[in-house]
């Protein structure tokens, strides 16, 4: 196909989602399906095997649940070392799309995702430190007895528990777990239990029982 026949075979050079309603695909999409951004080459591709088909289908939609795991997996193990934050899956995605991260079909999430924060360190794409942090959960002893089983499983490490006055436990937990934490104080306790930060620590490579990228 020269440029010419490919005009006058497409009328409009663009990729959509839905035709009808007029939904480009992401560049995003784009990427994760057919390894580039542009468009004459996945024109050509789309011409050459017509209709994609069901098995390809599948196969993207296997590798777009990859690259989301392997950006929920970033913003469960790292966070923002200026505003000592976890990031967002969306802002994760964003920055993958940024380095043109392709998923590696048979790699694990988990692997690719440490590939990643290597990466996005190494390119310096977005401020991101691996960490563990250090939490306080307080609620009242009726709450605490009521929900401790629910928030024990979401923390890595239990360091203290006091039920003098009321429920407390000081705990090490992964950043992503923050925010489960606090959804499920607000569902179980309606604004009586609380959950602070008490500090960070920088997990150095291989220290924390993940697996090691060759």
């Amino acid at each position: 196909h020269s440029e010419k026949d490919l005009d006058e075979v497409v009328q409009i050079q663009n990729v959509f989602v839905n035709v009808s309603k007029g939904q480009v695909a992401p560049n995003e999409d784009l990427l994760k399906i057919f390894g580039t951004t542009e468009l004459e080459p996945i024109v050509l591709d789309i011409l050459k095997k017509g209709e994609l088909q069901v098995g390809e289908k599948e196969r993207s939609h296997e590798l777009s649940s990859t690259w989301r795991d392997i950006a929920t997996q970033v913003v469960e193990k790292c966070i923002d070392p200026r505003s000592q934050r976890p990031y967002t899956v969306g802002m994760i995605e964003k920055a993958m799309a940024e380095v043109h991260f392709s998923v590696k079909p048979g790699k694990s999430a988990k692997s690719q995702a440490l590939e990643l924060i290597k990466i996005l360190q190494e390119k310096k794409t977005i401020p991101i430190e691996r960490a563990r942090m250090k939490v306080r959960v307080t609620m009242p002893n009726k709450d605490g007895k009521r929900i401790k089983e629910k928030v024990v499983p979401l923390v890595e490490k239990v360091e203290d528990e006091d039920w003098t006055d009321e429920w407390e436990l000081i705990a090490m937990i992964s950043p992503g777990s923050l925010r489960l934490i606090n959804e499920l104080l607000e569902e179980e306790t309606k604004g009586r239990g609380r959950v602070e930060t008490l500090s960070f620590a920088t997990v150095l490579d291989g220290h924390d029982g993940d697996e090691r990228i060759d």
